[in-house]
């Protein structure tokens, strides 16, 4: 059997190099963390030699930066159009705004749920919180601001009253990680759960926004 090139993909997989090896890499940091992943393990994972990682990513750490890089511009690209909306909501009124809202948080939910490797890279990380804080301020911290922005602006246009958006967002973040969690244990119903959580949000940002404010 001929070898493998080096960089060339498997045979069910046509990706482009660079794409297979940071998925494999996030699924492996996401289920081992940092410590028990080396870039052996990527290498064998995505189907092609060490040298090919390397040449892609760099060395370990920059291919772990690499992997939070990649999840990030994904959901960014989510919630960035999903933020706009909600902006835009802003001028219609409270009733308009919190519609908005529900809608942006509808797609944060979706986008963690079809991605669950995404929250089990954070939670890796935000084991050691101190070690690799730098990936916070790069690949969290810009869509955190994102949103806490908005509800700043929606506060300033009299739409709602939010004294802590900080303190909000943060709080939502953490509350469909562990939503993310309890789908990935399997204890249940997972259409169930979806239903379920999706209406407690919705019912949680009634209670912090109500119209009649």
């Amino acid at each position: 059997m001929p070898r493998r090139r080096p960089g060339r993909p498997r045979r069910d997989d046509q990706r482009p190099t660079r794409d297979l090896v940071l998925a494999a890499a996030t699924a492996l940091f996401a289920e081992r963390g940092f410590d028990a992943v080396s870039v052996r393990d990527v290498a064998a994972a995505a189907g092609v030699d060490v040298a090919t990682v390397a040449h892609h990513t760099g060395a370990k750490a920059q291919l772990y930066d690499a992997c939070f890089a990649r999840v990030f511009s994904a959901e960014r690209q989510a919630l960035e159009a999903a933020g706009e909306r909600a902006r835009a909501a802003l001028a219609a009124g409270p009733a308009d705004a919190l519609r908005a809202l529900h809608d942006l948080v509808d797609v944060f939910v979706d986008f963690l749920e079809d991605r669950p490797e995404t929250t089990a890279l954070w939670l890796r990380r935000w084991l050691e919180p101190q070690r690799h804080a730098e990936l916070d301020q790069r690949y969290a911290a810009p869509l955190y601001a994102l949103v806490e922005g908005l509800l700043a602006a929606a506060a300033d246009a009299g739409a709602l009253v939010e004294p802590a958006p900080h303190v909000t967002v943060r709080s939502l973040v953490w509350a469909v990680h562990g939503h993310v969690v309890a789908l990935a244990a399997r204890t249940g119903s997972a259409a169930r759960e979806r239903r379920e959580f999706r209406a407690f949000v919705h019912r949680l940002l009634d209670g912090l926004y109500p119209p009649s404010r």
